[in-house]
């Protein structure tokens, strides 16, 4: 059945308040979107179009989760952060775009990450590529820092003790906005490919390292290209520590209708299902995903 989109979600064109480059071919855009803004929840996504008057070009938009909310002068939230890398024609129009110009958005779509583990323990976060970006947001909510939602979401148990993120980009130059994670209280372990900072290497042996240190963390939550993500899964599934994953697969509409980023989830007769990640995800449970998995970005 095809799912309409989320109660809270809406269609509309949205002013630019800021596009500023963070890292290497990364860039952070404010919207001015107070209704999104006081729907959303850390992991929920936007669909964004960055359309000249008059223009169909770019003919679809583009998925991009929340990176924080952003608070007006009552308090209320009234604006939403996304940050993105530069990959395509989308995303290089997107970067275009100053303040004053209007893109189409439309949401929050998506699921949105569950509660903290409630046992009051750690959490860590692991990275790679662009997948920083669900982890503001939901490591400043985990630990009890923001709320998020209206009415705001209910916390069913204890905060997180601490979150971490451990992160992995090809080089340090790629690796955006550390500070504001630190700023969050959000502690930051880097992994590179080349060397250049942290950890030389993948980001799933960073953690290796992490846990063979301590202390064990309540949950493990991932986000980036789909082989880090599968070996994250196998160390979790290894570890016996529950492990949730943000999927970033390619879509069309966001909402449903297209099938077009549809992932196989692992069924309860042991058969796999199909499942589309903008509605019955993007995030799931690392253990009912079908390894390995194509897509991304």
């Amino acid at each position: 059945m095809i799912a309409d989109a989320p109660p809270s979600a809406s269609h509309r064109s949205v002013k630019v308040v800021e596009n500023v480059r963070v890292a290497r071919d990364t860039y952070r855009i404010r919207l001015l979107a107070p209704e999104m803004a006081r729907a959303i929840l850390p992991g929920q996504f936007l669909m964004i179009r960055p359309t000249r008057p008059g223009s169909t070009d770019p003919f679809f938009g583009r998925p991009f989760a929340l990176y924080d909310t952003v608070p007006g002068p009552s308090g209320t939230p009234e604006a939403i952060d996304v940050v993105y890398l530069v990959l395509g024609r989308g995303t290089a129009a997107l970067a275009g775009r100053r303040p004053g110009d209007r893109v189409e958005a439309w949401g929050p779509l998506g699921n949105g990450f569950g509660p903290p583990p409630g046992d009051g323990g750690p959490v860590t976060f692991v990275a790679g590529g662009i997948g920083q970006t669900p982890f503001l947001a939901l490591g400043r909510w985990w630990t009890g820092r923001q709320s998020y939602g209206t009415p705001a979401v209910d916390h069913s148990g204890s905060p997180a003790s601490s979150a971490e993120l451990l992160y992995g980009v090809r080089s340090a130059d790629l690796a955006a906005e550390i500070e504001a994670f630190e700023a969050a209280g959000i502690a930051v372990r880097l992994a590179t490919d080349d060397g250049s900072a942290g950890h030389h290497g993948l980001v799933t042996g960073l953690l290796e390292g992490r846990l063979r240190r301590g202390p064990r963390p309540s949950k493990l939550v991932g986000c980036g290209p789909p082989p880090m993500l599968g070996a994250l899964a196998e160390i979790a599934d290894r570890e016996g520590i529950p492990c949730d994953v943000s999927l970033e697969n390619q879509m069309a509409c966001g909402f449903g209708a297209c099938f077009s980023c549809v992932v196989p989830i692992r069924q309860a007769d042991g058969s796999t299902d199909l499942r589309r990640v903008c509605v019955e995800g993007p995030i799931v449970p690392a253990s009912e995903v079908a390894w390995p998995i194509g897509g991304g970005h």
